[in-house]
């Protein structure tokens, strides 16, 4: 009996062995063997089932397991970073059974990013017209390769800047913004632009947006009427930002410097009769060229502009619109910014008087020739500095304009015997010219002694050159010049009338070789001028000093 008990007892220890192995062997259960994901990666959960101690483990690392180890039944979850390549990826973790060293591998692929650029809106409606600081629009884009921006050629009134895409982990596609300036439009049409990206390198791209750019169309102005100057004035004080602006429901006969050409004043035409004969624009702010709508004044005879913000520190162009106003007899441009005038300019042979004093010249623009403007007989261009400068040898400062560039006196602008020629408080350097061996200048002759009865004897007898005869007005005061007065200068019949030592003589500072300003042979008095101009009278300026 107790050898029955006791194999009994062996039999079931043996079964419940066997029992329990059988269980360890099918008791590793996980939910899925595989995972796919996207590109951009994520976390998926599965369900691992074992009743022993088990551990998760990847040589990918990519992949990451939370939990890592357990006993029993847990939930994973599976960590897959975001992809770095264009191409799918693959990768596996393996669970262990720690007592039977049993496992299963899970296989994991991702898919990679494929190369793209993408817009977050790809149309765009924009204004004819905006300030300046108000002209753009930006585009935010997603890509995962560098690229260019192709604007077409023919699409000049367009322009991207520079953009910054930071691809510094792999090929996830990041957003950066592009900012898209524009220009005003001048036309009565709308316009349209189509704008691609293209990769920086050779890849196939799986999507590519396009961007469709719309533009309004300008205001209409009718030419050569009354209603279109009206239009035209608004608009160039909308587009110079001028600080007071007229009112658009009053008629231009109230509008403030504004003067309309009615019937009794010297040259008006039937077809000019309510036209805008001259308008002045004051105190503005603009970094732009001249508006295009000053184009339509075309009865006016005069214009004046005068005092954009911080002159000093732009460098404008003055844009050809305004050069088609060939009618115009009176033109000043004054603190505007300019640094240089172009070709087209010479389009205003009518010109008799121009004043672009306060600009930003380097050097004396090209376009001013006698030949160009044959009727000109006044020329302003004083006060042409960025910033006072005392000592030009001893300064770092660039652009400081006022003609600095130029290598030696407009010798050229003496010679065309102006009436005014006024070039105050600019850089010019050097010496004033004598003219002496020039035989384009003409010596004082005979015949003009007689002709003129207040000339002396003393002009012929030293053969005085005969330079800017007809100049009433000319002053030179404030720049960097030095060496001798010219003979034609210190005897020139009109130098009194130019108050010489306010307006001539006087010079400050040093050039840009050191050379101190100012003239050696400069008169102690005008008592040597009356002298031989006996036939004047000594006139006293207010300080009481005798000129």
């Amino acid at each position: 009996m107790r050898v029955y008990k006791y194999l009994f007892t062996l039999l079931s220890v043996v079964v419940v062995v066997a029992c329990t192995d059988d269980k360890s062997d099918s008791a590793m259960s996980v939910e899925s063997s595989t995972i796919e994901i996207d590109a951009v990666g994520g976390v998926k959960s599965l369900k691992v089932d074992i009743a022993d101690s088990w551990i998760a483990s990847t040589d990918n690392a990519w992949i990451t397991v939370s939990p890592a180890n357990g006993v029993g039944a847990v939930t994973c979850e599976f960590k897959i970073d975001s992809a770095l390549t264009a191409e799918p990826r693959y990768g596996v973790v393996r669970i262990q059974n720690l007592r039977t060293m049993q496992s299963q591998e899970i296989a994991i692929t991702q898919q990679g990013f494929p190369y793209t650029i993408e817009l977050e809106d790809n149309a765009f409606d924009i204004e004819c017209y905006k300030t300046s600081e108000e002209r753009y629009f930006d585009v935010a884009v997603r890509s995962n390769v560098e690229f260019d921006i192709n604007i077409p050629s023919d699409i000049d009134w367009l322009k991207a800047d520079d953009y910054t895409l930071t691809l510094n982990r792999g090929l996830r596609p990041r957003q950066t913004t592009v900012r898209f300036s524009w220009n005003i439009n001048t036309m009565a049409q709308e316009r349209l632009a189509e704008i691609t990206f293209t990769p920086k390198q050779a890849v196939e791209l799986s999507r590519s947006d396009v961007l469709n750019v719309k533009q309004e169309a300008a205001e209409p102005i009718v030419p050569d009427t009354r209603s279109g100057d009206s239009i035209a004035l608004l608009a160039v004080a909308r587009n110079l930002d001028v600080m007071t602006q007229w009112d658009a429901s009053q008629p231009m006969t109230m509008w403030n410097n504004v003067v309309l050409w009615d019937e009794s004043m010297e040259g008006c035409t039937p077809e000019n009769v309510g036209r805008v004969r001259s308008a002045q624009f004051v105190l503005f702010n603009t970094n732009e060229k001249m508006p295009f709508e000053v184009r339509y004044l075309t009865a006016a005879e005069e214009l004046y502009f005068f005092g954009n913000t911080n002159t000093f520190m732009k460098s404008l162009e003055l844009g050809d619109d305004i050069c088609e106003l060939v009618q115009l007899k009176r033109l000043t441009i004054g603190s505007y910014g300019l640094i240089d005038l172009p070709d087209s300019f010479k389009k205003l042979k009518n010109l008799e008087y121009l004043n672009i004093c306060a600009n930003n010249f380097q050097r004396v623009p090209s376009v001013l020739k006698k030949s160009n403007f044959p009727a000109l007989r006044s020329l302003v261009m004083n006060a042409n500095q960025r910033s006072v400068v005392y000592d030009l040898s001893n300064t770092t400062k660039t652009n400081l304009a006022g003609f600095i560039d130029e290598p030696k006196f407009p010798v050229d602008l003496i010679k065309w015997d102006l009436d005014t020629l006024v070039l105050s408080v600019n850089y010019l350097q050097g010496e004033l010219p004598d003219f002496e061996d020039d035989a384009s200048v003409p010596v004082y002759t005979q015949q003009d002694i007689e002709r003129a009865d207040t000339l002396p004897q003393f002009l012929v007898d030293n053969r005085i050159k005969k330079v800017m005869p007809s100049t009433k007005r000319f002053a030179i005061n404030f720049n960097r010049l030095s060496g001798k007065l010219p003979a034609w200068l210190l005897y020139h019949p009109a130098l009194d009338w130019w108050v010489p030592y306010s307006l001539v003589f006087s010079q400050e500072g040093r050039a840009q070789d050191g050379t101190q300003a100012g003239f050696e042979n400069e008169p102690v008095s005008l008592q040597y001028y009356y002298d031989i101009y006996t036939k004047k009278e000594p006139w006293v300026v207010s300080n009481g000093d005798e000129e």
